[in-house]
């Protein structure tokens, strides 16, 4: 997949790259890019969430339809994690700081935030995985607690990742 952020500077016009040659103009396009490829890249990753999201309430169907009520106060935790995951990246800050804003945004800042929003891309395939296997857990009835387990882990990392991303734009280290 080519890099979005790469993809959208392509994409400039003749006009913004007319803007570009002016001083301190350059810097301004460069950050808007940035940030708009960040929001994209969130839009993208909250929609592949929530996608999956919607097969682990599938899954959750499956476990109790095979006798698995016990799992299922587990499974709704999972969601309710999971879903306010989806929810902070679909609708957090891009990134954006201007003129008057107390906490500055700089472009490295807007890299590293590019680059937590593309770690969520790698747990959205853990997640799909980890759905996955529990699918196969409650099919064959073995395993469905590990999974449940490692599944609800998943969910507290991906959040307490995203919760760096907040403090790369709040300016805390």
């Amino acid at each position: 997949m080519e890099d979005l952020y790469t993809r959208i500077i392509r994409q400039r016009g003749p006009t913004e790259k007319l803007f570009k040659r002016l001083p301190g103009f350059g810097g301004y396009m460069e950050m808007t890019a940035r940030r708009q490829a960040d929001r994209l890249m969130r839009e993208h990753v909250a929609e592949q969430m929530k996608m999956a999201l919607n097969r682990l309430v599938e899954v959750e169907k499956l476990l109790l339809d095979e006798g698995g009520l016990k799992y299922m106060s587990k499974t709704r935790s999972i969601k309710t994690k999971f879903q306010t995951l989806i929810d902070r990246i679909a609708t957090d800050s891009p990134g954006y700081s201007g003129f008057f804003d107390a906490v500055k945004v700089d472009a490295d800042d807007l890299a590293v935030v590019y680059a937590f929003d593309e770690a969520m891309l790698n747990y959205m395939e853990m997640f799909r995985s980890k759905i996955d296997a529990l699918q196969q857990a409650a099919l064959s009835g073995e395993g469905v607690t590990e999974v449940i387990r490692e599944l609800d882990v998943m969910t507290l990392e991906a959040n307490d990742a995203y919760s760096l991303r907040d403090n790369v734009l709040k300016g805390i280290t």
